[in-house]
């Protein structure tokens, strides 16, 4: 672990608040209007910011008349776009560096879900699951 996250829960929490209100910023500065809310959790290697209410009229005008494809496109693209950004919030926040950045958004409710996964910490093994060792399922 590092040592932002071996620090006290206060500074833990300070962290994650620090990529919530970066994540909302972002948003803010480039869609014009930014998730009303939004929560960051980290669970091992993995944060988790779930941001919500942040669909500008214009795109929740679209997703209303079932144009709702045409949101999730752009979406996307604006992600792959801003890729970097985000990753550097998370990494100045952790000071870890992110190895995989995923995103969703989601219509009814307003949500999006930004995920990034975390490079194991020094002395730490990567995650490994050996399916052969797994029950069968069904």
């Amino acid at each position: 672990m590092s040592a932002r996250e071996t620090a006290e829960p206060d500074a833990r929490g300070e962290t994650l608040a620090l990529i919530s209100t970066r994540l909302v910023q972002l948003h803010s500065r480039y869609y014009g209007k930014g998730p009303t809310k939004a929560k960051t959790h980290m669970v091992d290697d993995a944060v988790i910011s779930i941001l919500r209410g942040g669909f500008t009229t214009v795109e929740r005008t679209m997703i209303d008349r079932g144009h709702i494809d045409a949101v999730h496109t752009m979406r996307r693209g604006f992600q792959a776009v801003m890729e970097e950004q985000f990753r550097s919030v998370v990494q100045e926040a952790t000071g870890r560096t992110v190895v995989a950045y995923m995103s969703q958004v989601h219509t009814n409710p307003d949500l999006d879900v930004e995920i990034f996964v975390l490079e194991p910490t020094a002395g730490e093994p990567p995650p490994h699951v050996d399916l052969e060792d797994q029950p069968e399922v069904g």
